[in-house]
């Protein structure tokens, strides 16, 4: 019966189940396209089976033999699927073929119908075998990009959870900073009026007693003036002998209020000094690998047990290394660090582009002298390192560099000795670079006091407080960089060595200063 209604429902052209039936004049019934492409073919509108001319350019489309093929479709379909096997929906047919051009399972009467012409063809089976081989290698593909994007969402979440900590850690020790410094304002207030107190009651007191003291002496020079006035009537010539003394003038007694308000702000500030410390190099935190803990003022490093921190892209993750929070292009600077007991550090600078993650170690971009298993080394890969000879044990050391000349220098500060210095022409940024495999001492950046800072870095110190620097010492600032401290305060440094000023600039110093040399 199947067979049959097959037979009814193939196109007498393509010889395959109806797709889109039209019917002619003459009752016969070809699919749409295949109608149309032998009209095209042969240039005229006839019947393909009897050659009967149509009238119609665009015949009729057959609905109810449409509906009728897509029924026998949907039943023979649901036949098929109820069986072992699924069949060929257009011939029912087992499907033992794989097309490899259509990428489709077709029965041997798909491949010999026109719709497969010069098409190839592979045995299910090999088809099924090549295809899962193939679906597992995308699938894998696909398994590593889902875990990539996975670890990347979770680091992602990391990072977001840990700006969170970092912002409230960081307002807690900035609140902190700030209460010592408004606490060391209110004791220095409280001081300074204590101060100004004492000197009140003190000339007050003082006052007094003149006061009181002068009292007495008009009450008695009153008296004085009735007895001598007595001796005039009765003409006695004693008071002659009488030279009173002119009341003592008071010197002093007044507030010395210049000691109490000139250049205030600057003492207390330079009194602030002692509680406060300059430290040319911060650590930056977002660069730290997880074994090693910062100091809170970012000054220390320590190495201990594993943290748990975002695996952001700044931060290494293989070498216990941490970065200065300042990189540098150009100048010179220095810093100094204490490694005392620690037996395993490495200090130096690191390139900007410098890979962070996985092993570094043979990759140039970074520069050190380090201490390990009791020697001491200057690497410069992919030079090999170089064995350094010392004095005595380093506890401090003294790192300098000179960006512009292509210098990295190494001292002992402990006895004023050169140890190494490491020469390349730099390109980029680099940043200060430090390494902490020791749990016995962390590395400690030591802080600078002004003359070290004046002698290690004038530019950074001009710009930063050039007050300060021309009242530490006019004639080395004055040599170094005379056009920022003109800029600054030309009155003080004309007033200081006009002649050497006037040699550098003429020109800005009558600018600065023509209030001072009126035409």
């Amino acid at each position: 019966m199947a067979s049959t209604l097959e037979e009814d429902f193939t196109c007498p052209m393509c010889t395959d189940i109806f797709k889109d039936p039209v019917v002619l004049s003459c009752s016969h019934s070809f699919c749409k396209a295949c109608l149309q492409q032998c009209w095209d073919t042969n240039g005229s509108r006839e019947c393909p089976v009897c050659r009967r001319r149509s009238s119609r350019e665009h015949p009729l489309s057959n609905v109810v033999l449409k509906n009728l093929v897509e029924t026998f479709l949907q039943e023979r379909s649901q036949t098929a699927s109820a069986g072992s096997e699924v069949l060929c929906i257009l011939h029912s047919e087992k499907l033992k073929l794989f097309c490899l051009d259509d990428k489709q399972p077709v029965c041997v009467v798909c491949r010999d119908s026109k719709q497969h012409t010069n098409h190839k063809f592979q045995p299910v089976d090999e088809a099924i075998s090549d295809l899962t081989e193939e679906l597992k290698i995308r699938l894998e593909t696909l398994q590593k990009k889902l875990n990539v994007f996975e670890k990347a969402k979770r680091t992602s979440d990391q990072i977001a959870e840990h700006i969170k900590t970092q912002a409230q850690n960081t307002e807690r020790k900035m609140k902190e900073e700030f209460e010592k410094l408004h606490q060391f304002l209110r004791d220095e207030e409280a001081a300074r009026t204590a101060a100004l107190r004492e000197e009140e009651e003190q000339k007050s007191q003082m006052m007094k007693e003149k006061i009181e003291k002068m009292s007495r002496e008009i009450s008695s020079l009153s008296d004085t003036i009735r007895v001598i006035e007595e001796k005039m009537r009765a003409e006695d010539d004693t008071f002659l002998q009488y030279t009173p003394q002119d009341p003592e003038r008071v010197s002093g007694a007044l507030i010395n209020v210049a000691k109490h308000l000139g250049n205030l702000k600057f003492r207390v500030w330079e009194k602030m000094q002692e509680i406060v410390q300059y430290t040319p190099v911060s650590l930056d935190p977002n660069t730290a690998h997880p074994c090693l803990i910062l100091s809170e003022d970012l000054t220390s490093v320590r190495h201990d047990e594993w943290q748990q921190l975002p695996d952001n892209p700044e931060r290494f993750d293989e070498a216990a290394s941490v970065l200065g929070s300042e990189g540098f292009n150009s100048g010179a600077y220095c810093w100094d660090v204490e490694v005392g007991e620690n037996t395993w550090w490495f200090v130096g600078v690191m390139t900007e582009s410098l890979q962070r993650k996985g092993n570094y170690a043979s990759e140039s971009g970074h520069w050190c002298v380090y201490y390990k298993d009791g020697e001491y080394r200057a690497g410069s890969p992919p030079q090999p390192p170089t064995l350094l000879t010392v004095k005595q044990k380093l506890q401090r050391i003294t790192v300098q560099l000179d960006w512009d000349r292509g210098e990295l220098s190494f001292f002992d500060p402990d006895n004023n000795t050169h140890i190494h210095t490491l020469t390349h022409t730099f390109t980029e940024r680099v940043f200060p670079y430090f390494g902490n495999g020791c749990k016995l001492s962390p590395l400690r950046m030591l802080p600078h006091n002004h003359t070290d800072l004046i002698q290690h870095n004038h530019t950074v110190l001009i710009q930063h407080n050039p007050t300060v620097l021309i009242q530490h010492n006019h004639t080395d600032l004055i040599q170094h960089n005379p056009t920022v401290l003109i800029q600054h305060n030309p009155t003080v440094l004309i007033q200081h060595n006009p002649t050497d000023l006037i040699q550098y600039n003429p020109t800005d110093l009558i600018q600065h200063n023509h209030c001072l040399h009126p035409a």
